[in-house]
């Protein structure tokens, strides 16, 4: 049966429709958004990653959300139309490179193609761990300060990240559900305020909205959606701000919460 009053779901994709353990979406997710699709719901991805970026558009692709949240809601599209974006304050930008450098943390973006990063040393590291191989374009991060960024991304350990927000209190570190890293952004930018631009955008009311998410980038839009639903693998912050906590990725979490809600 369509769904005929206009309703947002919007997904977060890493550890929420992206496993990580097999860096696939599991069936049964893709089988949800595609049953959202068809009854006429509006899809939209929020994450922490630019999505046009060549790490990320194969999933932008498989997904085939009507809108993307890129980057904590510093860059919204909808379609192939940009309808917002946001650039980090130049001077904010050399502070938090240069404080990186000194103090040895690990901290960039991937723009395009290619990786700047401060020690990313690091970074290649956390890929070996992680994929066994690092096949990244690394370039000189301070090249940032004239191309222009939206959020950042930082590499290691939870202590690092905290001593950093520390150090930048108009920054808030949002560390990812495996807290082997955080997103770096500004206080004013969230996810949430990313699904309310398009709620306008769509003329939907946020009370018919739905967030899936669970890292501590998805609190604040799971707190501001009409219905915020955390994964059983969330953080155990997430699911206490959360309206219901669904099952694990590998349990199919996705699929479970919307036959729940009866959106599919």
């Amino acid at each position: 049966m369509k769904n005929t009053m206009r309703q947002l779901v919007s997904f977060d994709l890493d550890m929420t429709l992206l496993d990580h353990a097999t860096y696939a979406i599991p069936d049964s997710a893709l089988e949800a958004l595609k049953r959202l699709r068809e009854r006429g719901f509006v899809v939209a991805l929020a994450t922490g990653r630019d999505m046009d970026n060549h790490y990320s558009r194969e999933f932008r692709d498989m997904v085939g959300a009507d809108a993307v949240i890129h980057m904590n809601g510093t860059k919204i599209t909808v379609g192939d139309k940009l309808i917002y974006e946001h650039h980090m304050d130049r001077k904010l930008l050399e502070r938090i490179l240069d404080f990186a450098k000194t103090q040895g943390y690990s901290v960039g973006v991937t723009i395009g193609d290619e990786d700047y990063y401060t020690h990313s040393e690091q970074v290649e590291a956390h890929d070996i761990r992680r994929w066994g191989e690092c096949g990244r374009q690394f370039k000189d991060p301070m090249k940032l300060l004239d191309i222009g960024v939206r959020t950042l991304a930082y590499v290691g350990a939870p202590e690092g990240a905290h001593r950093m927000e520390e150090a930048f209190p108009e920054l808030k570190f949002l560390l990812f559900a495996g807290l082997q890293g955080a997103d770096v952004v500004e206080k004013t930018a969230s996810k949430a305020q990313g699904l309310l631009r398009l709620c306008d955008y769509y003329g939907i009311d946020v009370k018919d909205t739905y967030a899936f998410g669970d890292s501590m980038n998805d609190y604040e839009i799971v707190q501001t959606a009409g219905t915020g639903i955390a994964m059983g693998n969330a953080l155990d912050v997430l699911k206490e701000a959360a309206d219901y906590v669904t099952a694990d990725i590998r349990e199919d979490g996705v699929y479970k919460a919307c036959v729940h809600f009866g959106l599919i």
